[in-house]
């Protein structure tokens, strides 16, 4: 059945876009003569290195030495060499603009707002970049942040890339574990702290945190602690703690000495979620996050200077960085660090209306909070200046498009983007050309030469199989941290498919080139021995207003696959035998025989990941009586017991 076209961008839109100017800038410099997305999306996998090379001028990138070539094998994965003899650096990209243009707003819970222009944006990161020189951080030494989404992250970030430093960054709702678990591996010399942090309206300590952190970190040599909850926080029980004004230099007009780094040089440190074990540690280079970032937020995203861009993100997800990116593009961008419903549900579109953002990302998880609260969000709020946006984190269900358009813009493009960590971006997202059918991502991104193969290992159209990569890109990782041999990074990826990459989603690409994303496939459900994706379920089961959320997974049951789900009751409703026969009914009316549970069961609560994804896997191990390995990866691990103390799942 075909998906309802929900907008189309105006002639006059089209032709003002990144997109449409960079088809005519491959036109002129390449002899061709595209008119539209799809045949240019071709050229750029099938020209891997003629694309790349277009991408490096039209983003500007600014390299103190040019490159000798832009790849050796796109096709040779892992191990590709991209744009070798290049020499740059990233927080010099990010650094180009120095005026009073505003760079950074900054709205937390407690509602002090601030702003800081590029030329206060470039003082700022020297300022801290002098004293990490003093201290002798060089290239390939690790500064790590423990922050909130604030001001001091972005500069604390490019203080230390500006010298070479190998940055991560995590949030401060992680647990001493979790941090552990990820900073413990890369052995950091610097961290940087706030003293704490808002959630809810509460104010949240995280120096007690630190200071145990300390015992088990012996290679930190200073801790920076930011002021936030406090304005002068007390020190004395963090070893090695310096107070930022104390840290930042206090000299004026520092000049910024960019240390000139190869291409692939180690940039920032990522993490898998880890639940099912240590995080793996992925690195990535600072001119392939750089240059494919740029490619997302120009082309796909269509970011201009004048725009305000916005993601509700954290530090501990790929999305602060990425939209840390866009000043490399000169916007202004919007940091919130926060509940998205403190004070009201509606907190995040005032904000957007009160400084006029124009590109609004979000989580599907997120959009699906507003729908069941019953946010209105366009009828409340003035978005005139609001252009498009961007939902992530997890498929965006069909009544989640319908929504954005129905109750918050109709001439609006909305972006579902797809991607990961693993590659710092995406592999199938917005094309501001494009129209926006209801449930799909508009279009698989310019060089990410992407297919869904069947069980067979064969591309499809039209039909569900696994989201693989056929050639490499310049974001995925060099290489895992402490995996001399490359086994774990072999391993992650390359096992199923040898020499291509297989990123663990299951997909749809139909005719006209847009991308239904279906869930992850390591939790596909087989009953019958068709394979069912738990998104189709959630989409069904979540737009039932007795639900408040779901989580489905696939048992092992007497040779075959039986399907559970587990369903959070909206405030003041019980799992009658009437509301079973309900979800029953949805199921199979709206999806298949096959989606229906043999079991609904209810639960008080889902777990999700520390970045809010559901974690169908850990629930799966549960009932199946296998440890999970690591539950300070998640957000609410205590849930988990639950789920281990029902005996329903072990009866017929």
């Amino acid at each position: 059945m075909a998906s309802k076209m929900l907008w189309k961008p105006s002639e006059e839109r089209i032709k003002n876009s990144h997109m449409y100017r960079f088809m005519n800038f491959v036109n002129k410099k390449y002899g061709k003569n595209f008119t539209e997305y799809t045949p240019m999306y071709e050229w750029s996998v099938q020209n891997i290195p003629d694309f790349w090379a277009a991408m490096w001028e039209f983003a500007d990138i600014n390299a103190s030495k040019p490159y000798d070539q832009v790849v050796d094998n796109p096709y040779k994965m892992p191990g590709t060499k991209w744009f070798s003899g290049a020499r740059l650096n990233f927080a010099e990209n990010l650094l180009r603009f120095r005026d009073n243009h505003t760079a950074l707003i900054f709205a937390g819970e407690d509602k002090v707002t601030r702003k800081v222009t590029y030329a206060e944006l470039y003082d700022e990161v020297a300022r801290l970049a002098k004293p990490l020189k003093d201290m002798g951080i060089k290239p390939g030494d690790r500064v790590v942040g423990f922050v909130p989404n604030m001001p001091e992250s972005i500069f604390a970030m490019l203080a230390a890339t500006s010298l070479g430093a190998t940055w991560s960054s995590c949030s401060p709702d992680f647990g001493i574990k979790g941090v552990l678990d990820r900073f413990g591996q890369i052995k950091p010399r610097v961290l940087f702290t706030a003293n704490g942090y808002w959630f809810k309206g509460k104010n949240l300590d995280s120096l007690e945190r630190i200071s145990d952190i300390l015992k088990e970190l012996p290679s930190i040599e200073k801790v920076v602690v930011i002021p936030y909850t406090e304005k002068e926080p007390n020190l004395s029980g963090v070893p090695k703690a310096i107070a930022y004004k104390d840290f930042r230099s206090s000299q004026a007009n520092l000049g910024m000495e960019f240390v000139q780094l190869p291409f692939d040089h180690p940039h920032y440190i990522m993490y898998s979620s880890g639940t099912t074990g240590l995080p793996k540690c992925m690195v990535q280079s600072a001119g392939g996050v750089l240059i494919n970032q740029l490619k997302e937020l120009l082309l796909h995203t269509d970011l201009k200077r004048e725009d305000t861009i916005f993601y509700f993100t954290t530090c501990g997800w790929m999305m602060w960085n990425w939209l840390t990116c866009s000043l490399a593009v000169g916007a202004t961008l919007m940091l919130y660090d926060g509940f998205p419903f403190h004070p009201h549900p509606g907190g995040l579109w005032k904000m957007a209306q009160d400084h006029k953002i124009t590109i609004f990302g979000t989580s599907a998880g997120y959009i699906a909070a507003l729908m069941a609260a019953g946010v209105k969000p366009g009828k409340e709020y003035d978005l005139t200046p609001l252009k498009a946006v961007l939902s992530t984190g997890s498929p965006l269900s069909v009544e989640g498009f319908e929504f954005v358009y129905n109750e918050i813009k109709k001439d609006i493009q909305l972006a579902s983007i797809s991607g990961g960590s693993d590659i710092n971006g995406c592999f199938a997202g917005g094309n501001p050309m494009g129209p926006v059918y209801a449930g799909e991502l508009q279009c698989r991104c310019l060089g990410m030469k992407v297919e869904s193969f069947d069980e067979n290992g064969k591309p499809v159209r039209n039909k569900q199989g696994e989201l693989v990569c056929l050639a490499a890109a310049p974001s995925m990782p060099i290489y895992f941290w402490d995996d001399p041999k490359g086994e774990k990074y072999h391993s992650a990826y390359f096992d199923v498919y040898p020499g291509i990459w297989r990123h663990g989603d299951f997909i749809e690409i139909n005719d006209h080139g847009g991308v239904t994303i279906y869930g992850r496939s390591d939790a596909t459900l087989n009953p019958g021995g068709v394979r069912i994706g738990t998104a189709e379920i959630y989409r069904q089961v979540e737009n039932i207003p007795e639900i408040a959320d779901s989580l489905v997974v696939g048992q092992d049951w007497k040779g075959d696959v039986r399907v559970i789900l587990f369903v959070k009751l909206a405030e003041g409703q019980q799992l009658t035998e009437q509301l079973k026969n309900k979800i029953r009914t949805t199921l199979r009316t709206n999806a298949s025989p096959r989606h229906v549970p043999a079991k609904i069961i209810a639960v008080p609560d889902i777990p999700y990941t520390l970045n809010m994804k559901k974690v169908e896997l850990a629930v799966k191990k549960v009932i199946e009586g296998k440890a999970v390995l690591n539950k300070d990866a998640l957000r609410n691990p205590e849930v988990l017991d639950v789920f281990a103390g029902i005996k329903e799942i072990h009866e017929d």
